[in-house]
């Protein structure tokens, strides 16, 4: 009788941290014009709308839903009344918050003057609980402003991918928004 005997002289070696790999669609976008809302704008065919509950102060608030990355762009709307500098500088504390984790807040200007659409993106660098932000207005009648926020513990490196993708929707949502006409 013989035996074999298969062994080993060296450790194991344990498998560096990873993630798991998420599969980014190819995008397609679609225009979101509810008749319940006086905007619209352009949108990821991945992406949901979802209104929030209908009371006088926030009838206009939508929050863009994406399922399969559990991720959220939550929208607001408010009518400008003689308060723009207030609405807007509330605006600006609420993004500067997140300094605390924020390895650099950067901020990009957007000018529509066709369609009298102005804002302002924040790209908010590090582990932020939001790492995109921004404002579109025309200075006189509204503001809608939107913060994005995955349902998971901030982590830069497992959703850059995620965030590249809904970024790229951003982008597209703030070029594309107008108010409609009356």
């Amino acid at each position: 009788m013989v035996a074999v005997v298969f062994g080993s002289c060296s450790k194991p070696t344990p498998k560096p941290v990873g993630y798991y790999r998420i599969e980014i669609p190819q995008n397609e976008y679609r225009t979101f014009a509810d008749d319940a809302y006086p905007y619209q704008f352009q949108l990821s065919e991945y992406a949901q709308v979802k209104p929030r509950p209908d009371t006088k102060d926030d009838r206009y608030w939508i929050d863009i839903y994406y399922p399969q990355f559990d991720g959220t762009i939550y929208c607001s709307y408010k009518a400008v009344n003689n308060n723009f500098q207030e609405i807007t500088e509330d605006t600006r504390e609420f993004v500067y918050k997140h300094t605390v984790k924020a390895d650099d807040i950067t901020e990009q200007p957007f000018v529509n003057d066709e369609k009298h659409v102005y804002g302002i993106l924040y790209r908010l660098e590090g582990n932020t609980a939001s790492p995109t932000q921004f404002i579109l207005t025309d200075s006189v009648s509204y503001l809608f402003r939107g913060a994005l926020y995955f349902n998971a513990k901030p982590n830069k490196d497992s959703i850059a991918p995620v965030l590249d993708f809904i970024n790229a929707d951003i982008v597209r949502l703030v070029e594309s928004f107008e108010m409609k006409k009356n």
